[in-house]
């Protein structure tokens, strides 16, 4: 199927470091009947034509008219079940932002996390400058993934209809990404095209740029094997590179998956690991010890992809000081994603 071919190239094209990172991002194709969607946790510079998941739309539409559970885990088991029981073909569980790309009428949604666009995304002025450079996208406030955003922006997608005659083909998303929709390649190239040029732009305008700093010292096998030591079983792996000033809060969903919302910086002893894991309720995926910054795994992956979100949150962490400095996600945001079954199963898959 020609559209299946496009789409698959989409993915490939906005699936590179400069968008997206890890299994972040999702793609889509719909005919009247059929959604096609990225499978949750799949990397979308990996997706084959035979790799997406296919839903039957109806069903799809079945949940915006269902009453669904206050309890948010009841209300996502729910959520999950429904969308398991769309599925028409196709491995794996569809991303959990299916439900948005099936209200959207376009043929294709590309959905990434694009650095540049963080860097105003999560930045405190956001919305203000996407107003200014973006005053045709839709910006949206920082809003729960998954059913709740769906559910939410479904209504804000209709009276955007309502007031231009035509979808959002740029949805600006706080603390959380982009959304492009069109029913061309080329439409979805010139949608990322309008926001990627002008804030490069903006951003060599006021001096700043995305390339991290990096102290380089040399590695220390000594200090690793100290986190082995001390974070055992979530320390299986580790991966490190000279320093950098990480970003010390949560600022998106995929850093708070791949490399939590705290980085370790204390002095490496059992009191002070101790006092982490109370704290937070878990182990950190970033450790910051002795000129060096390690990212921790169960896997290799997994420590390579804690560093390497390390690097991206820290990138956007710089990029948001060109307007007003980085804002961070509220407390029970943060929590939310924490607990959130969904990101678990995405982060294993990725792994």
């Amino acid at each position: 199927m020609e559209e299946l071919s496009i789409i698959t190239q989409l993915s490939h094209e906005f699936g590179t470091p400069e968008y997206v990172k890890g299994g972040g991002g999702n793609t889509s194709y719909k005919n009247e009947s059929t959604l096609w969607v990225k499978p949750s946790g799949t990397t979308l510079s990996g997706l084959t034509e035979e790799t997406f998941v296919q839903l039957n739309r109806s069903k799809i539409d079945d949940l915006y008219n269902t009453e669904t559970p206050a309890d948010s885990a009841a209300r996502e088991e729910l959520v999950k079940n429904m969308m398991a029981d769309a599925v028409s073909g196709g491995s794996g569980r569809p991303s959990v932002e299916a439900p948005l790309h099936n209200v959207l009428s376009t043929k294709y949604v590309v959905h990434t996390h694009a650095l540049l666009v963080n860097g105003m995304t999560c930045a405190i002025e956001g919305e203000e400058v996407a107003q200014r450079l973006f005053p045709e996208a839709l910006w949206v406030e920082y809003i729960d993934a998954g059913y709740t955003l769906c559910m939410e922006l479904k209504g804000r997608i209709e009276q955007y209809e309502a007031e231009h005659g035509k979808t959002p083909g740029v949805i600006l998303l706080k603390n959380h990404g982009i959304f492009v929709s069109g029913d061309t390649a080329e439409e979805i190239r010139a949608h990322y095209a309008s926001i990627m040029d002008p804030l490069r732009a903006e951003y060599d305008r006021l001096g700043i740029n995305e390339t991290l700093a990096i102290s380089e010292s040399a590695t220390d096998s000594e200090t690793e094997e100290r986190i082995r030591s001390l974070f055992g079983g979530d320390a299986q792996f580790v991966a490190s590179s000279g320093s950098f000033t990480c970003v010390p809060g949560p600022i998106t969903p995929d850093h708070l998956v791949y490399a939590r919302a705290f980085p370790f910086d204390a002095e490496l002893t059992e009191d002070n690991v101790s006092a982490y894991r109370t704290t937070h309720g878990f182990a950190p995926k970033v450790v910051i010890a002795n000129g060096r910054v390690y990212g921790l795994g169960t896997t290799e992956k997994n420590a390579r992809l804690a560093l390497e979100f390390a690097m991206d949150g820290a990138q956007v962490m710089q990029l948001s000081q060109a307007f007003g400095g980085v804002e961070y996600m509220s407390d029970p945001a943060r929590e939310f994603i924490e607990n959130w079954e969904v990101e678990s199963y995405r982060q294993s898959v990725a792994s």
